[in-house]
Parts: C-alpha cells; structure tokens; sequence
C-alpha cells in the first residue's frame, strides 16, 4: 500500500497545528508536507521545536514548498531548515500573477531561473522541482504550454505534480502522465467537486468524494518514480472530516 501524506498548507485556518499532528497520527498518517509561511519566520529554535512536534506525533516531513524568494535569497537557511526538519525534497510552489512571463521565451527563462534556484539544493544531496497549478497549461502563442517550456528551460526539475490543477487547467493528466512521468517524484491527491456544488470550498471536495478518477491516475502513476502522495484540499470547511475520508479513499486504490 502506498503511503499517503498532508499538506499541511490544507489545515492553516484550523490552527494551532500542535492539534492538527494528533488527528493526522491518530488517522493513519505518517507524513506530512511543510510550506513556506509556516516555519520560513521561525528561528532555530522555532524549527528544532516544530520538528520535536512532529517526532512526538510520529510524523516525518519528506517534502517542503518554499517561495522562490526564499530559495534564491536565503538557501542557505533553506538548507538549514531542511535538515533540523528531515526534509528530503523541496518544490517551488507558485508564481504569482503579476510575475508570470506572457510567451514561450519568457517561460524558459522562468525555467532557467528554477534550473539555478535549484541547485544548492541539488548539491545539498536534495531533490528540487516545481509544483503546478493551472495557469502552466495554457497554450501559448506558438502553440507550447508553459509547463513544457518549464521543463526544457530546467532539464534537472523534478515534478510535484497536482493533478486536480492539472484538469483544471483543461489538460488531460494521463497524457502528462506519459510525456513527463519520469519527472514526477511526488504527486498532490485532491478531488474536484460535481459542477456547482462545495462552492464554499472552492469547488474542490475529499479524495474519493469528487470526479477525479484516483484509482486510474494511481494506476498510471505505478509505472513512473513517484515516492511521495500528498492529500491537499486548498479551503477545506471540515479538517476532521478531510483528514479521515481522504485517507480511507486513497488506500482503496
């Protein structure tokens, strides 16, 4: 049976995480993924004091999202964070609109950029890559996608790929799947809800409890080195009931 973990980016409006960690262990978890907001203000002994956190919960944090700000302004602290908290694997997670190249050209040198961002990681003995969303699977002008110039622009990215953000951004996974499997080391399980409902949760639902057809993506997923399955909902309105479904779903497949 595969391992699931959490990102732990779906549990931040149900703080303090000191009670998040014993849902997640008590539900079957043994993984968790960090991201940038929530240790890149602590100092040393906020990070050794999360790490104690997780070590009491039975809780390990292979992987990390940290902002591409932080990685090339401060990699060493990076680093530092990585290893007080056993981090094995740490993906770039987002570019915010206004930041966004507009054409191909422009995306090959945000992959350059990663390429260079990525390598004291690299050195460190550490994989690096980039997490999509949508917007990366839009066509360009000469007919790419983002993601595809990414890739040529970053020839050693890893993948995390997402691949509900993958379907939303109308491309067709399995196909990804295919193309660039040999890339993805981990992978974001999140459901999408039927067409108009859990507005309130911005259409996203449960693994298991949306129109993503999980059992299929694992599946296609067996063939390719994935080492990490990460089980995010991006504005939950029920933790307990995220945690506990998720996980039962994911392990029926």
């Amino acid at each position: 049976m595969t391992r699931l973990g959490f990102q732990l980016y779906s549990a931040r409006n149900f703080q303090p995480f000191s009670e998040v960690f014993p849902k997640l262990s008590a539900a079957g978890y043994k993984e968790v993924e960090g991201y940038g907001a929530m240790y890149a203000l602590l100092d040393d002994a906020g990070v050794a004091a999360l790490r104690a956190d997780l070590d009491r919960n039975g809780l390990a944090m292979p992987t990390a999202h940290f902002g591409l700000d932080m990685l090339e302004g401060d990699p060493k602290r990076v680093l530092k964070i990585a290893e007080t908290l056993g981090i094995e694997a740490i993906y770039c997670p987002y570019l915010m609109p206004d930041k966004r190249p507009t054409d191909a050209r422009g995306w090959f040198a945000f992959g350059q950029r990663l390429q260079e961002a990525g390598k004291p990681v690299r050195e460190a003995g550490l994989v690096f890559g980039w997490h999509n969303h949508d917007f990366e699977f839009a066509t360009l002008d000469d007919g790419s996608t983002p993601q595809e110039q990414i890739f040529a622009g970053g020839p050693d990215l890893s993948w995390e790929a997402d691949i509900a953000w993958v379907i939303r951004g109308a491309a067709d996974p399995l196909a990804w799947i295919e193309s660039y499997g040999k890339r993805i080391s981990a992978v974001h399980v999140k459901d999408i809800a039927p067409a108009g409902q859990n507005a309130d949760e911005d259409g996203w639902a449960d693994v298991g409890h949306g129109t993503v057809d999980w059992k299929g993506i694992v599946g296609a997923l067996k063939a390719h080195p994935v080492r990490h399955f990460i089980v995010e909902h991006d504005n939950p309105n029920d933790l307990d009931r995220l945690i506990t479904r998720s996980i039962a779903s994911f392990n029926s497949y």
